[in-house]
């Protein structure tokens, strides 16, 4: 095992967003079947537009987080700890842009910076 925490730190990486795309077969609500694979790619379109994916903002696709439901995907965005039910493809750009800033310039921020 090899802890890499410096390097990543180093390369200038700030931050890290997970989208579900769980797919289960069950009655219970998977973040697949509500549009989990176009909220990932929505994520990963609004953060190149930028010129931050992979640079600085580091995307995942997850499976479950625990936020299930038919009306959209699960999001969590660390390190900031925050954790989003119900997203859908035309909410990631507003979702970003709160996060981030419109030109992702808010970047490395923790839950208690907000405080």
């Amino acid at each position: 095992m090899h802890e890499q925490t410096e390097r990543i730190r180093e390369s200038g990486f700030t931050d890290h967003v997970l989208v579900c795309t769980n797919a289960r077969d069950s009655e219970h609500a998977a973040c697949a079947e509500a549009d989990g694979d176009e909220v990932y790619a929505a994520v990963k379109t609004w953060l190149r537009e930028r010129g931050v994916f992979w640079s600085q903002v580091h995307v995942a696709e997850t499976s479950c987080l625990g936020l299930c439901s038919a009306d959209g995907t699960a999001i969590a965005i660390h390190p900031r700890g925050r954790w989003y039910s119900d997203v859908c493809p035309d909410d990631v750009p507003t979702l970003l842009e709160t996060e981030f800033g419109p030109d992702a310039t808010r970047l490395g921020r923790s839950d208690t910076d907000d405080e």
